[in-house]
């Protein structure tokens, strides 16, 4: 092989023409294209597999996703119906505390109203009793309704009996202690004394 034949031969070998290619040259690009083959179909059969997995997780996130949510509805929910319970307690509490001293307000006027003493006192002593139902009826405490009202076991508390024909039996009749009520709740039921002696009182709704 003359000088020129080897110059060309390493030029083709080095431009990559064929009359320089190896055949282990070629052998290596189609054993890396019959991989590249391979693993694009395997990549197209997993595409389903990957895809269901994908939305089963997505799912899954969702319902996790929802349930605390509900949790923390519920939680909230109960924080703020146990900090108004507590709030009601602390309001009912004050409240007791504070009957004591209505109830001796109201057995002074009575005591000068029976006696005849007291004048304008008296009128003073009243003034502010009723100042201080109106304050109370502001916060939902009204007094509950008794003298000559049925006996009603669920607002009333009986200390005693007393013979009176002139009114159906278990009417009240006289107050001993005044009974009063948060909105709808009792708080404190009236301690009374009820009839006796008189006509069977008539079921209630007998009428209707």
């Amino acid at each position: 092989m003359s000088a020129a034949q080897k110059d060309d031969t390493l030029k083709g070998a080095a431009t990559g023409s064929p009359e320089g290619a190896s055949p282990v040259d070629e052998n290596v690009e189609e054993a890396i294209e019959a991989e590249v083959i391979e693993e694009q179909d395997e990549v197209q059969e997993d595409t389903p597999n990957l895809f269901e997995a994908i939305t089963a997780e997505v799912t899954e996130l969702r319902d996790r996703y929802a349930r605390l949510q509900a949790e923390w509805d519920n939680y909230r929910k109960r924080t703020q119906a146990e900090r108004e319970s507590e709030r009601v307690r602390a309001s009912e509490n004050l409240v007791m505390d504070l009957l004591p001293l209505l109830d001796d307000l109201e057995r002074a006027i009575k005591h000068a109203r029976e006696t005849g003493e007291g004048g304008t006192l008296t009128d003073g002593v009243e003034a502010i009793q009723n100042k201080f139902l109106q304050i109370l009826e502001k916060h939902k405490v009204t007094q509950i309704a008794a003298l000559g009202e049925p006996f009603d076991a669920m607002q009333h508390q009986a200390v005693g009996t007393e013979e009176d024909a002139s009114v159906p039996e278990e009417t009240v009749v006289n107050v001993f202690q005044q009974g009063y009520k948060m909105g709808e709740r009792v708080i404190r039921p009236a301690m009374v004394v009820t009839s006796t002696g008189g006509p069977a009182r008539e079921p209630q709704g007998a009428n209707e």
